[in-house]
């Protein structure tokens, strides 16, 4: 089958690798006419902003939030990725995202132009649309007051280092980062932010917490010496209620209730909740954040040089550059290191899109909704918008994909001797594959399930945590004393934790505190 002719355009976008904010301008309103016209993306506006290698490692170091605050770990990040930079062990990215509004995107100057083309409608069109759709992110994230409210962190905890010294800050900031992926809201949505008004009025909220929160503990009955059963755990229940226990949030919890805590270790303690529960939508849809984004550029530079508005020199590179992103060795390759989400991601979603247009009967028999409706961009924005990892994979991984990617289950289940595969010949095999493949993307499968689940507020004042063990799986030994110790540095008093079997509601294990001399 011959290749469709390139249609003329109204000239070439850009000729060469150099690169100027005009061609840049003009590149980017070609980028947007396809992408918003033709894909249908909606997008937050976006501030295109230019930056060096050494600033771009300095993203890298703050998590990928360039108005971070100070903290050693940063540090640490920078010299480990500029040593590996410097070395040629690894290269930076192409490009930095910020989910805001609007949606900032910083790119290399050392960038060719063509590549500059590539990360405009990587970035600022594909994680851009994404950012603002999915439902993850409009649930659980503010895109409009990240930005200021980072601001208002990193002058907040520079003038804690002014203020108290940078040992305790950094010890705060230690013990909060040990925490932090125990210091999310996972079921329940949390409070939007509003930065401005937390800014005005941080030292109004900040005294009034100073002067309530010992009140609870003040308004609770005394403990009797000798009481019933029931009664003792009637109190039990209503100190639980009172404390609105169970608690997922365990950073929350001590921000609230830890009684030696000063009013801003609280806000320290606040800030890194924050900025965990910012990075917790992202954690949840890697792959369809990266398939998104390399979907959009690639079908818009695509679309554009069929066009004639990218030269085929330009477009080499690009596609150079694609392949380098979407590249998946396979698993018995000695480069592999688990599955590319670029590349699942792009696989899927140009999946979707031949079932739409050209599904064989196998299609139709598992995707009966989508199968030859014909509008595959509908069929992907209703995706985009609507599922995270987890159900993308169980809705939409396709057996043609399956047996594309040589896809197979590995059984190690503790208590056996050997691995085992099981078997692909049947629909049941495809099934599990998927099942398996999706379930490694369930972020409550994959993280430790830790609630505060009581304290004894009038007695010793111990901290109970429980962990829900699931398959079988403990914490490690070393991880699990280190943040103990952590938590008992933020609550002041014993901290135990007990292991329990989801399954038959057995004890697995039990550590505290005091058992370890602290």
């Amino acid at each position: 089958m011959p290749a469709p002719l390139r249609k003329s355009g109204s000239g070439l976008l850009f000729s060469g690798s150099d690169w100027d904010f005009e061609t840049l301008s003009r590149a980017h309103e070609a980028i947007e006419q396809v992408a918003l016209e033709e894909l249908g993306l909606d997008v937050y506006p976006s501030q295109l902003e230019i930056i060096t290698s050494e600033q771009m490692l300095d993203a890298y170091a703050s998590i990928g939030l360039p108005l971070m605050y100070r903290h050693w770990s940063f540090g640490k990040h920078f010299l480990y990725q500029e040593l590996l930079y410097r070395k040629g062990g690894r290269g930076l990215a192409y490009e930095l995202v910020i989910n805001s509004n609007p949606c900032i995107v910083y790119l290399m100057e050392e960038n060719t132009m063509a590549l500059q083309a590539l990360v405009t409608a990587h970035a600022a069109f594909g994680h851009n649309h994404f950012f603002k759709n999915n439902y993850l992110f409009r649930q659980w994230t503010d895109a409009g007051a990240i930005l200021s409210y980072m601001d208002f962190a990193k002058s907040y905890i520079a003038r804690c280092e002014e203020r108290h010294g940078t040992d305790a800050v950094e010890a705060m900031l230690d013990a909060a980062h040990a925490l932090m992926d125990q210091g999310v809201f996972r079921y329940r949505r949390p409070p939007k932010l509003s930065s401005e008004k937390q800014r005005e009025g941080v030292r109004e909220r900040l005294d009034y917490e100073a002067r309530t929160y010992n009140d609870l503990w003040r308004t609770l009955p005394p403990a009797k010496a000798g009481e019933r059963l029931d009664e003792a755990e009637e109190k039990a229940a209503e100190r639980k209620r009172a404390l609105n226990l169970p608690e997922e949030n365990i950073l929350y919890f001590l921000e609230k209730n830890s009684l030696i805590l000063e009013p801003w270790q609280r806000e320290i303690l606040r800030i890194v909740r924050i900025v965990a529960q910012y990075f917790y939508p992202q954690r949840q849809t890697q792959v369809m954040n990266e398939g998104c984004a390399t979907f959009v550029h690639y079908t818009v530079m695509n679309t554009l040089f069929d066009r004639g508005r990218i030269s085929e020199g330009a477009m080499l590179e690009i596609l150079r550059n694609h392949s380098n992103v979407v590249f998946q060795p396979a698993f018995d390759d000695p480069r592999y290191s688990g599955i590319n989400p670029y590349a699942l991601g792009l696989d899927m979603m140009q999946d979707i899109k031949r079932i739409a247009t050209e599904p064989t009967a196998e299609d139709r028999d598992w995707f009966p909704d989508i199968a030859g409706n014909g509008d595959w961009r509908a069929t992907l924005l209703d995706a985009w918008a609507n599922h995270r990892d987890e159900s993308f994979i169980r809705q939409y991984l396709s057996p043609a994909l399956i047996r594309k990617w040589r896809l197979f289950v590995l059984g190690d289940a503790a208590g056996e001797a050997h691995y085992e595969v099981g078997p692909i010949h049947n629909e049941r095999g495809y099934e599990k594959v998927r099942t398996a493949l999706a379930d490694s993307y369930d972020i409550g499968a994959t993280r430790a399930n830790i609630q505060v689940v009581d304290v004894n507020l009038l007695g010793d004042r111990r901290l109970r945590l429980q962990h829900n063990v699931k398959d079988g799986v403990v914490l490690d030994e070393e991880s699990r004393d280190a943040t103990l110790r952590h938590i008992r540095k933020l609550w002041g008093y014993e901290v135990s934790l007990v292991g329990i079997d989801l399954q038959t509601g057995t004890t697995v294990y039990e550590r505290s505190t005091a058992q370890m001399g602290e």
